[in-house]
């Protein structure tokens, strides 16, 4: 195995990049050159089936089924242009993955021959088998339809040879047992709730959109070295591994110039992104070494999650291509950051107005401090649930670990907010503020220009920061679904709205002014929710006793955490906007008290095989050579000699045998804790039981491990070292 490594390890010095062809165009002209757009909409259906069909996508009206078949012929004839020859349900189940089943465009022709044909019937709805996806209880085996429904608010497209159609996926008794249901309701109810206050400012309003800009962070491995360490291979992390000498202390690797096979890996991303309509933008290397970031320009909600699910999809296709793997895990390495989905979050009006941005005059910056300090209220009142909303087993290891917002939700608002905020507070009910754009700042550089400051800092530690038009919700993992966080957020933001709405409606029925009414009711707010309000440092111990005592969720038990979803305030949040019900939020829990369960468990089999099978025989091994070194060392000198010359390796003899020792006692009662804890019968237990006994074993024998790959020697050790890892590219 120790000859598999260093097999690995040339051939991964040896990689150059791979060409990847430029396409003869500019980026502007092959955008989404293989998405159902609504260009080619246009082109391909007839006029009466191209206005339907937009009226839905954009107002959520019904499709008749002559209608349907109308625009599926169109979408068939457009796919085979592109080389389509499948078609697929493209839907997002409780897996944070995606879901498809290739069936080809063939029928019988009813003359012994067959014919493409693609109906509108299986363009609106499949059957997938319900039960062989995470539900929660929802399905069982002997009750296992479902029903995967078109979405044609997000474009179908053609990857490869397949027409992919996104979906929603739902229970044959009407539940949702996907992502994108609980979004699209989510989003129309954010969408309701808005509508009604933005109209206190401008009657012409009609529609309010949630728009999300996601930042993909992620690592790229050397895929020799990937396939020589295991738990990288079954865990998407490593469970055993020193810090190299250097790793990145020097911050040397953030924003530096990108290495020429990550920039041959990150050009052919971005064609094909492009090409699939994903508006990317930014790459950069990120802070720990082979760690990188991916970008696009912010879209509208629905889309923006299809299209990160997408992103992520097609960085583990290439990458391949490339000799790399992608992880996607948020800390697949220990000692250096781990990776996060900084989901930038904002709501603007079909007016072309930016709801979280401040105005030019008094009224238009009214309306923005009542959205900013609604959407304070929101994360104030359900701050667990948001923070639920983006717990896992995988990003429980990066949160609060000095890279990554803690696991306390808090919001930044910077100085200049934060004292308009405060002045509204104090100011008397009749008083309107001004808030300023940006202001410029001259260097003393003379070949500098001036710059345009921002009004907000950026606090890197605050997990929902203000950053000047919109909201950071930095806390998200970058495994996520970002549809996860996103259904908690606008959801809580449409409860909090409506409660608003019906507030300063009260306060004009009882005769006071609007203006007057809406400042009333912000005021109030803006005390209420104060304890949200943090702008120092989210990594302190300080923080975290303060969290307290302003009564903000701080704990960090993920299976506890999840309890946020089923407190009776967030149920009813959920149900009273129609988002789900209770049975729906139960099942969902189900399923992540279950994978928790599930992936801590594959992690402790694959530590104490790798352990068991790898790490003691070798540490046997190299101590056997020093147990054969002491032995001649005796025969060859005089007692009192061999005793010196040899005391350093009796040392490390003993070391090794404590370590090994240790290291099988704990393997076994490992495996002990695992017994008792799957004899639990519930989910939730089951998942504490492994989050309080199992997990933390983990640590204590990788300590272990850990040390005995700094002593053996490093020609016999077989797994692939933090160094190799981390500074082959």
């Amino acid at each position: 195995m120790s000859r598999l490594r260093f097999s690995v390890v040339e051939k991964a010095f040896a990689a150059k990049p791979i060409e990847v062809k430029t396409p003869s165009e500019r980026p502007d002209e092959y955008f989404a050159k293989h998405v159902f757009n609504r260009e080619k909409m246009f082109k391909y259906l007839p006029t009466p089936v191209f206005n339907k069909l937009v009226d839905a996508m954009d107002n959520g009206a019904a499709l008749d089924r002559a209608t349907a078949d109308q625009v599926a012929e169109g979408m068939k004839r457009w796919a085979m242009e592109q080389g389509a020859t499948h078609y697929t349900h493209w839907f997002q189940p409780l897996t944070e993955g995606t879901a498809e089943k290739h069936d080809a465009f063939v029928e019988h022709d009813g003359k012994g021959g067959m014919m493409e044909e693609f109906s509108g019937k299986l363009l609106v709805q499949q059957e997938p088998d319900a039960s062989s996806f995470p539900n929660g209880g929802i399905r069982n085996t002997f009750e296992a339809r479902g029903y995967s429904a078109w979405d044609p608010s997000s474009p179908v497209f053609v990857v490869d040879d397949t027409l992919c159609i996104p979906t929603v996926f739902i229970a044959y008794t009407g539940e949702s047992l996907d992502y994108k249901a609980p979004l699209l309701k989510a989003l129309h109810a954010v969408n309701k709730a808005a509508v009604a206050v933005c109209r206190y400012f401008d009657p012409e309003v009609k529609k309010v959109v949630s728009y999300l800009g996601w930042e993909q962070e992620y690592f790229l491995v050397d895929e020799g070295l990937y396939a020589a360490r295991p738990d990288l291979l079954l865990t998407g992390r490593t469970l055993m591994g020193h810090e190299a000498s250097k790793n990145q202390q020097l911050e040397d690797h953030y924003f530096g110039a990108i290495p020429a096979r990550v920039a041959a890996f990150m050009k052919d991303l971005e064609i094909q992104a492009l090409e699939l309509g994903i508006p990317v933008k930014t790459r950069h290397n990120e802070v720990a070494p082979n760690q990188f970031e991916l970008a696009p320009i912010y879209e509208e909600c629905n889309l923006a999650v299809d299209h990160n699910m997408l992103i992520m999809s097609l960085m583990r296709k290439i990458a391949r291509s490339h000799g790399f793997r992608v992880l996607l895990h948020e800390k697949p390495f220990k000692g250096v950051n781990g990776s996060g989905k900084h989901n930038n979050w904002s709501l603007g009006t079909d007016t072309g107005v930016l709801l979280m941005a401040p105005g030019k005059t008094a009224e238009e910056n009214l309306r923005f401090i009542t959205f900013v300090v609604n959407t304070l209220m929101a994360v104030y009142r359900h701050n667990g649930l948001l923070k639920a909303s983006i717990m896992s087993a995988t990003n429980a290891h990066r949160l609060g670990a000095n890279e990554a917002p803690p696991a306390i939700i808090s919001s930044f608002l910077g100085t200049q907010l934060s004292k308009v905020l405060d002045h509204m507070e104090e100011s008397a009910a009749d008083e309107l503020v001004s808030l300023g754009g940006k202001h410029g700042m001259k260097l003393d550089i003379p070949q500098i220009p001036e710059l345009l400051i921002d009004n907000t800092d950026r606090n890197r530690t605050s997990p929902f920061a203000f950053t000047g038009n919109r909201f950071e919700f930095r806390a998200v993992g970058s495994e996520a679904n970002c549809a996860s966080a996103m259904i908690a957020l606008n959801t809580a933001m449409a409860e909090q709205l409506t409660d608003f709405h019906q507030e300063v409606e009260r306060l004009i029925g009882e005769g006071e002014p609007k203006v007057s009414a809406i400042i009333r009711v912000l005021r109030r707010y803006i005390k209420e929710c104060k304890p949200i309000r943090f702008d120092g440092n989210g990594y302190s111990e300080e923080w975290k006793a303060e969290a307290a005592r302003r009564g903000l969720d701080c704990e960090t038990s993920c299976p506890v955490i999840f309890d946020q979803y089923l407190t009776p305030e967030s149920v009813r949040m959920f149900e009273s906007t129609g988002v789900m019900t209770r049975k729906e939020l139960e099942a969902r829990n189900e399923v992540k008290w279950e994978t928790y369960t599930k992936k801590i468990q594959i992690e402790a089999r694959v530590l104490g095989d790798l352990a068991m099978n790898h790490v003691v025989p070798v540490a046997i091994e190299y101590q056997t050579r020093l147990i054969d070194n002491v032995y001649k060392l005796k025969q060859l000198f005089a007692e009192d000699e061999s005793a010196r010359l040899s005391s350093e390796n009796v040392a490390i003899i003993r070391e090794i045998a404590a370590h090994t020792a240790y290291i099988k006692e704990h393997v076994d009662a490992l495996i002990e804790a695992r017994k008792v804890a799957n004899r639990i019968e519930t989910e939730r237990e089951k998942a504490v039981a492994y989050h309080d006994t199992v997990a933390p074993m983990l640590e204590e024998i990788r300590y272990h491990i850990d040390k005995l790959e700094l002593i053996v020697d490093n020609q016999m050790w077989t797994l692939p070292k933090y160094r190799e890892l981390l500074f082959i590219r």
